[in-house]
């Protein structure tokens, strides 16, 4: 029977927990997958891009939902079992509140290695894919990169501008700047121009135009009937670069070591293995780290925390004031967790006594619970 009652408790708490990760997720998910619409728009990329790199934007978030809906959830079913009455019927059969504790602590430590598995291999891995993406990626969709009357500004060194766009795609009164050098600079412009794709190279094809030239203050003009414009040769503006964030945790470990290593002086193998492996980096990189591997500890410690709720019964005139206070307790927990972060630096001893933080939280929540029943098992 008391299998039966913890399997019962369990499944509305997982349920419960599920929904409102999933919900939650899908809604911030959603707000920020219309932000990466700038991917295609801007950019000029094809569609698919922009699914690919929304879609492995999902663990990332679902991963900084966890903490929250985890708390709520199950300090959600607690309340709503005491009100109900139903946690009477755990007393009544002789579940023991400590062995009840002890079951849940131990569910939340395999929601601590879900959630590792989660900050630590599975959204470095996506990250890492989606910037892989665009990094590949080509201008499938440059018409749409080219907007009319407007400055577009999405590609490194490239401005263009057009008046009009007509019914066959073909570009009226082109405006192109090339460079951002004030003295060296390439500005062309055309009465038409279209799209093609020559032999696999994008190129804007123009027509009766002018070319101005600066070179060290030197100007020189010329006019041409018909030319090309090499699109493929520019890069976006969206930064390419592999971010600390989308490296192995591994590769972030391994990284570490070397720059803690006073024996290895040849810093460039570091870089080969880490492109940011470099001791500028050394905070972010222990702070990346800590994020993926530590701050998950704060899972046991909101588990332990959503417990208190059984502490006291409904019946107590101030329960209504106490359990507000143990959600804001939650919350300032999850608050403080991602709050850590920016505290964490090259020092040794600093970052030991904010890693001993949620360690320390979560022996004092469990001895408090073994003084409050007697240390009865």
């Amino acid at each position: 029977m008391k299998k039966i009652l913890y399997r019962k408790f369990l499944s509305d708490c997982l349920i419960f927990f599920i929904i409102s990760l999933i919900s939650t997720t899908v809604i911030i998910w959603v707000f920020q997958a219309v932000n990466y619409l700038d991917i295609v728009i801007d950019d000029g990329r094809d569609y698919s891009v922009y699914l690919s790199y929304a879609i492995l934007s999902f663990p990332k978030i679902a991963s900084k939902i966890l903490p929250f809906a985890f708390f709520f959830s199950f300090s959600y079913v607690i309340a709503k079992y005491e009100l109900k009455n139903e946690l009477l019927i755990y007393w009544n059969f002789g579940i023991n509140k400590i062995t009840f504790i002890n079951f849940f602590f131990i569910f939340s430590l395999f929601l601590f290695f879900v959630q590792i598995i989660l900050t630590a291999f599975i959204v470095p891995k996506a990250q890492s894919t989606a910037r892989s993406i665009i990094r590949t990626s080509d201008y499938n969709f440059v018409d749409n990169f080219i907007k009319v009357k407007k400055f577009n500004a999405g590609v490194k060194d490239l401005t263009i501008y057009t008046e009009s766009k007509d019914k066959d795609n073909n570009f009226n009164n082109i405006y192109i700047k090339k460079g951002t050098d004030k003295n060296n600079f390439q500005i062309t412009y055309a009465k038409k121009g279209i799209i093609k794709n020559n032999n696999g190279v994008t190129v804007l094809e123009l027509y009766d135009g002018q070319n101005t030239n600066s070179f060290n203050e030197k100007i020189t003009t010329f006019s041409f009937s018909k030319s090309e414009f090499n699109l493929s040769l520019f890069t976006t503006n969206t930064i390419l670069v592999k971010k600390t964030q989308e490296h192995t945790t591994l590769e972030l470990g391994e990284c570490l070591k070397n720059l803690t290593n006073k024996n290895i002086k040849d810093k460039n193998k570091i870089k080969q293995v880490v492109r940011n492996c470099e001791i500028k980096n050394l905070d972010n990189i222990i702070s990346e780290l800590y994020k993926r591997l530590i701050v998950p500890l704060y899972i046991p410690v909101l588990m332990l925390t959503a417990l208190l709720l059984i502490i006291h019964s409904k019946e107590k005139i101030n329960y209504s004031k106490y359990r507000m206070i143990v959600f804001l307790l939650g919350f300032f927990i999850i608050v403080f967790s991602e709050s850590t972060l920016r505290f964490i630096t090259n020092s040794f001893y600093n970052n030991l006594a904010i890693i001993l933080i949620p360690i320390i939280a979560l022996l004092s929540l469990y001895f408090y619970f073994l003084l409050k029943f007697n240390f009865k098992k």
